[in-house]
C-alpha cells in the first residue's frame, strides 16, 4: 500500500434500534485511527423511532459521518450493500462491517488495519467477539468477574454435510485458548473488515439472502478466489447477540430455514443437498409456520425479503 494514510469506511446498518446504534458510535467515537482516515456510514432502513434525529445530532471529531436514509427497510445485505458501494465510491481501502448492537474496542480498527497490512492476501478479518455483559445465552454459568469474557465468535466452522454453521469457542470463557491469527471458514457480519481490492473481485453481498447466510457466501466466494478468511484475537468486540432479530423467532425460522436451502444449494456436495431436500420435505409436513412458508419460497424463488410478514 501506497505511503498515502489509510482509508476506512465503517458501514452500520439501522433499523429502530436507536440506543444500540448511539451506544456503537459512542464506542467508535473513541478509537484509536493512528493516521487513518475515517469515515462512518450509517444506513438507516427506514426507522420510525427517532433513528434519523438522533443519528444526525449525534457529534464525532475523528470520523466523517454520514447518513443514508433507505425509504423501507432493506433488509441486512442490500444495507449493507448500500454503505460498502458508498464507502468504495468514497475511496475506502478497507470497509468494516459492525452490527449496531456491538461494541468495539479503542484499539480495534487500528489493529485489524494492522492484521490486514500485515498479510496482503486478507480478503475478510474478524475480531474475537464477547457476548456483551447480561446477553450471554447462559447467565447464570458465570462468575460476576467472567461476564464480558464469555466469547461468542473466535472463528467458525461450516459442516458442509449439514450445512451449519458454528462459532469456535461460543459460550466458553476467555482464557487464551484462542490466541492465534488463524484463518477459519468464516469471518462474521456481525463484524468483519474486508478489503476493497477482494470485493473489486469477488463483488459484495447477495441480496438474496436478506439477512443471514450473505456474510458466510461471501467468504466462500473469497476464498474460491484465493483470498484468505481470518479471525484474529488481536481485536475484540462486545455483542448484544440477535436484538433485531430475537433468538428462535419466526423471522429465525423463515431467513435460515430459506437461505440455508439456498446457500446450501450453491455450494454444498452433493449428498448434502440431498439431505437439505430431505429436510424440506419434513419441514413442509411437519415444521412451523414460518419454516413452511420458506421452503416454499425457496423453491418458488422468492428471494429477497420473501413473504416474511
Amino acid at each position: 500500500m501506497s505511503n498515502q494514510a489509510v482509508k476506512i469506511s465503517v458501514v452500520i446498518v439501522n433499523w429502530n434500534r436507536k440506543e444500540d446504534t448511539l451506544q456503537c458510535l459512542s464506542a467508535l467515537a473513541k478509537s484509536q485511527l493512528e493516521g487513518a482516515n475515517g469515515q462512518i456510514i450509517v444506513i438507516d432502513n427506514a426507522s420510525t423511532d427517532g433513528s434519523i434525529e438522533a443519528i444526525k445530532g449525534f457529534h464525532i471529531k475523528n470520523f466523517e459521518l454520514r447518513l443514508i436514509r433507505n425509504s423501507t427497510n432493506l433488509g441486512f445485505a442490500k444495507g449493507n450493500n448500500i454503505g460498502m458501494r458508498a464507502g468504495m465510491v468514497w475511496g475506502a481501502d478497507f470497509i468494516l462491517l459492525i452490527n449496531n448492537d456491538l461494541s468495539v474496542s479503542p484499539e480495534l480498527i487500528k489493529d485489524m488495519i494492522g492484521e490486514a497490512q500485515e498479510k496482503s492476501s486478507s480478503g475478510a478479518i474478524s475480531p474475537k467477539i464477547y457476548f456483551e455483559k447480561g446477553f450471554e445465552f447462559h447467565k447464570d454459568r458465570y462468575k460476576k468477574t467472567q461476564l464480558g469474557k464469555v466469547i461468542w465468535y473466535a472463528g467458525g466452522d461450516i459442516d458442509w454435510d449439514n450445512v451449519l454453521g458454528s462459532n469456535h469457542g461460543v459460550d466458553e470463557v476467555d482464557e487464551g485458548q484462542y490466541e492465534k491469527t488463524v484463518e477459519t471458514d468464516f469471518a462474521t457480519g456481525a463484524c468483519m473488515l474486508l478489503r476493497r481490492e477482494a470485493l473489486n473481485q469477488v463483488g459484495i453481498f447477495d441480496e438474496r439472502y436478506f439477512m443471514y447466510l450473505e456474510d458466510g457466501d461471501l467468504c466462500v466466494r473469497l476464498k474460491k478466489k484465493g483470498w484468505a478468511v481470518s479471525y484474529t484475537p488481536h481485536a475484540q468486540a462486545w455483542h448484544k447477540v440477535a436484538q433485531s432479530s430475537g433468538i428462535g423467532s419466526e423471522l429465525n425460522d423463515y431467513y435460515i430455514t430459506r437461505n440455508r436451502l439456498y446457500f446450501g444449494f450453491k455450494y454444498a456436495p452433493v449428498r448434502a443437498k440431498i439431505a437439505l431436500l430431505r429436510e424440506a420435505a419434513r419441514f413442509l409436513f411437519s415444521g412451523r409456520v414460518w419454516q413452511k412458508r420458506a421452503v416454499r419460497d425457496f423453491f418458488f424463488l422468492r428471494m429477497g425479503k420473501g413473504s416474511f410478514k
